[in-house]
């Protein structure tokens, strides 16, 4: 079978580049000794990207988010000021994180392209069509992990027009929503971003909603919705909290038209891996497994994707066994495979359906 095309729907490259410095362009192999040498004496969890893996893997474009965590929830290890108390502060780090992608874009086009149009889209595919000997640039597509550096409504508009085209509105829970571990529905506030954000033509994405605010916002949001990384929670051995979706979610998101990025993570595969036999014991096959569930609840294949969060707050120590960089990724393929799919089927799930999605979105 060819190398299907590959589209990640879920990537933190902004926050890992601003705040660790990782530069990705260089080979992952780089980018770990760099780590182990910056950290000085604390391990880093190790890093699964680079441009040539990139490249190996056929994956040329990513969602790429503007995320930050409330300081209440952020890590140890987290910059203080790529951490935010007040709307006011996620709203800094988030336009420095766009503009962070406008600057790769401008100085780096060699390596990193921004999507921000139909036309843009169709070019940067046809680029990654062609036989270029040189490794090519990946693309991004802006998408906003939790919503809290919208500050006001009427600042929705400049949003757009410097490239955002998807928003999550809850990480943690917010003013809007509940979301990972902080149950809650779906607020006024929040009701009315999500109008705002319809008469625009921004992409809603359901990740981190606590249920009761994804279920409303399935029924209430007129536009395009995904869930950019999250999987099945019915298949997740041990699941317990809020973070993965349940077949009500996913019915209902299925019946809107909308696409599900399902993650190769470990803990969104089964929750007891570490005590279980840790990385080895956790396959690419429960990917595939996961995809497949998703398919069954459809009838069909147009409603799944890919979306790693390769790097976001996890690294290869927490993916799967066959998987050491992003290269692995299309190591997936001969497990769907084994499943029934073929070869058309695949290349839907690899990018097809998110490619259609996300085509209709943007603006020509």
């Amino acid at each position: 079978m060819p190398m299907p095309f590959i589209l990640d729907a879920h990537q933190d490259l902004a926050y890992n580049m601003t705040v660790y410095g990782r530069d990705y362009r260089l080979p992952n192999a780089q980018t770990r000794l760099r780590d182990l040498q910056a950290a000085g004496g604390t391990e880093r969890r190790g890093s699964l990207l680079g441009l040539p893996e990139y490249n190996a893997a056929n994956v040329g474009l990513v969602f790429g988010t503007l995320f930050a965590a409330p300081k209440r929830r952020s890590s140890p290890d987290s910059a203080p000021d790529e951490a935010y108390d007040t709307p006011s502060e996620a709203r800094r780090i988030y336009w420095k994180q766009l503009d962070f992608y406008h600057h790769l874009a401008e100085t780096q086009s060699d390596s990193y392209r921004l999507v921000l149009t139909q036309t843009e889209l169709k070019n940067h595919l046809s680029l990654w069509q062609s036989h270029a000997q040189s490794l090519k640039p990946i693309g991004i597509i802006p998408l906003m992990e939790g919503a809290e550096g919208i500050v006001d409504l009427d600042e929705l508009p400049r949003w757009w027009e410097r490239g955002l085209r998807i928003i999550g509105l809850a990480w943690a829970g917010n003013r809007f929503c509940g979301g990972t571990r902080e149950p809650g529905g779906l607020t006024s506030d929040g009701k009315d971003l999500i109008r705002a954000m319809a008469e625009i033509g921004f992409v809603l994405d359901l990740s981190h909603m606590d249920e009761p605010a994804a279920l409303t916002c399935l029924d209430i949001y007129p536009g395009k919705i995904i869930a950019s990384h999250a999987n099945a929670a019915k298949l997740v051995r041990g699941y317990n909290t809020n973070r993965l979706l349940s077949d009500e979610v996913i019915a209902k998101l299925i019946a809107r038209g909308g696409c599900i990025g399902v993650a190769p993570i470990n803990s969104f595969l089964d929750a007891k891996w570490r005590e279980e036999g840790g990385k080895e014991a956790v396959s690419l096959r429960m990917v595939a497994e996961q995809i497949d569930y998703i398919c069954q609840i459809a009838g069909d294949v147009r409603h799944v994707g890919l979306g790693t969060d390769f790097d976001g707050g996890l690294g290869v120590e927490d993916v799967p066994a066959e998987i050491d960089t992003i290269a692995d990724l299309p190591k997936l393929f001969p497990f769907l495979e084994e499943l029934g799919y073929d070869s058309t089927e695949i290349e839907s799930i690899a990018s097809g359906n998110f490619l259609d999605l996300i085509q209709s979105a943007l603006p020509a």
